[in-house]
């Protein structure tokens, strides 16, 4: 009997030290660490204020491959949200919500040495009112570098349980701190390093245009002179194809990429027409008839082609293989020997603008793939290639002196991204075609900062418009 007193005597002393050392525990935790990344605070930032990109970088994926996100709230910046249903003994369940962002997304410039985003974290760790707190501090020589200071807050008011978790801060909350900010750190090394500060981009719901395109080539040491006598060649082509097939030409040139490289430029120059049945070797094609069906499988073979989509012939008799009529092996309606006719496809495009000399076009592409990634929209420039239309031709007078420069809007097919970019949203305009901007160096390897975007789509536009 008196071993029993005992031990239930020892029961209550336990019990009174586990209450005691819970009462004096800290009614709250706090764990951050820090890893200097290379690249602008702007797109650290842009990174880490929406969460499109969230499981390329974080822990919980490395931890859980079976983990499932799901976004919704808004798209970018506060209000923003994450959730992830995984394993209970791996990732779990939980959302992470931007509750702050300052400063706001539009007033991150070179003047700016800090920001800070606050997530607010519903999940599995014990405590409430969980947040993870990202402090940002330009660093390096040339304030090119990011300090990235990762923290993570938690209350655990007087539940003794959850102040006890406190002896354990260092172990789920820090690790998955570490390893994302490492895991930032890889994902942001495959972005672009380019200052896209001076780019408004907009994304623009581009339709369905059937066009007639030219695929060519130059060398790049040949610079614009060469670029413009190409394009030129192609432009005239087309035309005169255009009135042979008794079609009209409805908007400016296109530019198609198909390989930017360090020695040739191959690109399609396309004009857009008003016609998607053209008669060609005396048999009537649709072009939009098996655009899907015939659409090429070889993402390699998609790229030569202003488009994916396919040119189809009418119950037309078979006829040899490269012959007018025909179709090529990118699916596109042959012509003749040089012009080819397709569906220009549409969807949604992130859109900017360079005005100057083509020289600052290559800069406006790096721009936006660049704002792309950091916003994690989704694209394949294999499949769907960057493209350029020439919205205002360059004027000069009889001094051969410019008088207006030539404006390009430049795109970027996009796959997956939401309705509207964070400046479109917030109303911010980009430069019209009125705004008065120094032209790009004459130089083909010049690389001016790009200008902007187009004006804001308020309804779907075509391509070659």
């Amino acid at each position: 009997m008196m071993r029993v007193l005992e031990l239930l005597m020892a029961l209550v002393i336990v019990a009174v030290l586990a209450v005691v050392v819970g009462i004096a525990m800290p009614g709250s935790g706090h764990v951050e660490r820090s890893l200097v990344i290379g690249k602008d605070i702007r797109q650290v930032y842009d990174v880490l204020n929406n969460f499109r990109r969230f499981s390329d970088y974080a822990e919980l994926t490395g931890s859980d491959p079976t983990i499932k996100y799901d976004l919704s709230g808004k798209a970018y910046g506060p209000g923003a949200e994450i959730s992830w249903t995984g394993a209970p003994k791996k990732a779990g369940s939980g959302k992470l919500t931007i509750a702050s962002a300052t400063p706001e997304f539009n007033k991150i410039d070179s003047t700016v040495n800090s920001a800070q985003i606050v997530w607010n974290l519903d999940g599995d760790w014990r405590g409430s009112d969980k947040h993870f707190t990202l402090d940002l501090e330009r660093e390096g020589r040339t304030h090119k570098l990011t300090k990235v200071t990762w923290a993570y807050d938690v209350k655990y008011g007087f539940n003794l349980l959850n102040r006890y978790s406190n002896l354990y801060i260092h172990g789920a909350p820090d690790a998955f701190i570490q390893y994302s900010l490492t895991g930032l750190q890889n994902m942001l090394a495959s972005v672009k390093n380019v200052d896209y500060g001076d780019l408004v981009p907009y994304i623009e719901q581009t339709k369905p245009t059937p066009v007639l395109v030219v695929s060519t080539k130059i060398e790049r040491e040949g610079g614009l002179d060469a670029l413009t006598e190409a394009t030129d060649a192609a432009v005239k082509l087309l035309q005169d194809t255009a009135k042979k097939l008794n079609v009209n030409v409805t908007g400016p040139r296109i530019l198609v990429v198909n390989n930017y490289g360090d020695q040739t430029f191959t690109f399609d120059i396309a004009l857009p027409i008003d016609a998607t049945t053209l008669t060609v070797a005396g048999q009537s094609h649709d072009l939009t008839a098996e655009a899907a069906a015939k659409a090429p499988a070889d993402p390699a073979a998609a790229a030569s082609a202003a488009a994916p989509a396919s040119a189809a012939s009418t119950e037309a008799p078979a006829v040899a293989a490269n012959a007018p009529g025909s179709m090529d092996k990118y699916g596109r309606l042959i012509i003749d020997q040089d012009v080819r006719a397709t569906m220009m496809a549409g969807g949604p495009a992130l859109k900017g603008e360079w005005t100057g000399t083509y020289a600052g076009v290559p800069q406006a592409r790096d721009e936006l793939e660049a704002y792309a990634q950091t916003h994690g929209y989704k694209y394949d420039t294999v499949v769907n290639r960057f493209y350029d239309i020439l919205a205002r031709p360059e004027q000069i007078d009889t001094n051969n002196t410019v008088t207006q420069y030539a404006r390009y809007d430049v795109y970027l097919p996009l796959s997956d991204a939401p309705e509207q970019t964070p400046e479109q949203e917030a109303g911010i305009q980009p430069p019209t075609l009125d705004d008065a901007q120094a032209p790009a160096a004459s130089s083909s390897s010049a690389a001016p900062a790009a200008a902007g975007s187009a004006a804001a789509p308020a309804e779907a536009a075509s391509a070659g418009k």
